[in-house]
């Protein structure tokens, strides 16, 4: 990127020749902004003028949602095809960006002003660097690797995360399916593995999935009866294989069944999506949880209930940035 005196779009001509709305092109736009609120922010006096200095410090920190795109999405392509440097070394950079805008806002909440400014400075050193690697390196050689359906895809994905532009970017157009068939990524559907909405996944590889996932799961169908379980080794509530196909009225003790129906009763119809409860139980705190399951097409296909134990969650303070075992 070019100084803070030079902060209007000037894209470079490989950028140039890009479409509207090209994941690219959307970064090199947020970075424009971006040079806009660090210019602002490198004039602004956090003593003198706290409110307009907090206003920018809180855009800036937008820029969260653009490293998590590039962890994301980007750098997932890059690897398919055997690019893992920026998975390696340009994700440590966006970590240290965020330890030092952490140590800002901690400053700002407590009051602690001084010295906010030559932090202020030391960020936007850091985000010119980071820029300016991106501009020279990062993207000129993701162009060259990636196809237009990579970056088609990419941008679905990208929507999910979002941008720290204020406007919407413009859409990308998909151009067509053939373009780039003679660039295929080095890592494909697995074989025998299932198509999910997001990835692969094999019957071991789910039921492993299931069966070690800290929570308890039962799947109620649309018919109301139990069509699955995970059999978790520490699972809060009993069940057993007899249930399978069972109604789900029936699995439940009378006092409470009414309060399920219920449930059950406000999905189908649509008024509700969810509904919560905790209780006591051999001395630990359950939570649980329905949530009605619906297809693209909104109609109901039956009910996920989860129920975990949270007592020990409940008495987490503060943070654990460490790996417990070295404690």
């Amino acid at each position: 990127m070019k100084n803070f005196e030079t902060i209007e779009k000037r894209y470079p001509e490989y950028v140039n020749v890009l479409p509207e709305g090209h994941p690219v092109k959307v970064y090199f736009d947020e970075n424009f902004y971006l040079q806009n609120i660090l210019r602002e922010l490198d004039g602004t006096n956090v003593e003198s003028d706290f409110q307009k200095f907090f206003n920018l410090f809180n855009q800036l920190c937008e820029v969260e949602k653009r490293y998590a795109r590039k962890e994301n999405q980007l750098f997932p392509y890059l690897e398919k095809y055997g690019w893992t440097g920026p998975s390696q070394g340009m994700w440590s950079f966006h970590d240290a960006n965020r330890d030092l805008l952490r140590a800002v806002r901690k400053k700002i909440e407590s009051n602690q002003l001084e010295g906010i400014d030559q932090d202020i400075r030391i960020i936007i050193g850091e985000m010119q660097r980071l820029a300016m690697v991106e501009e020279m390196r990062l993207f000129p050689y993701s162009l060259e690797l990636l196809s237009e359906e990579d970056w088609y895809e990419m941008k679905e994905g990208d929507e999910e995360i979002g941008w720290m532009l204020k406007e919407r970017p413009s859409p990308f157009e998909k151009i067509q399916a053939s373009v780039t068939e003679a660039k295929t990524p080095k890592q494909n559907n697995p074989m025998g593995a299932l198509h999910l909405e997001e990835g692969y996944l094999n019957q071991e590889q789910i039921n492993l999935l299931l069966k070690f996932m800290p929570v308890d799961l039962t799947y109620v169908d649309e018919n109301d009866r139990v069509l699955f379980y995970n059999r978790g080794e520490d699972r809060v509530f009993p069940r057993s294989a007899g249930i399978i196909g069972r109604e789900v009225r029936f699995c439940h003790p009378p006092k409470s069944v009414g309060t399920v129906l219920r449930i059950l009763e406000e999905f189908k119809k649509g008024t509700k999506d969810d509904a919560e409860f905790w209780i006591r139980f051999k001395g630990r705190v359950i939570h649980i949880r329905y949530f009605a399951l619906r297809n693209k097409d909104g109609i109901y296909k039956g009910v996920i209930e989860m129920s975990q134990d949270i007592t020990d969650i409940q008495k987490l303070e503060g943070e654990q940035r460490l790996l417990s075992w070295d404690n």
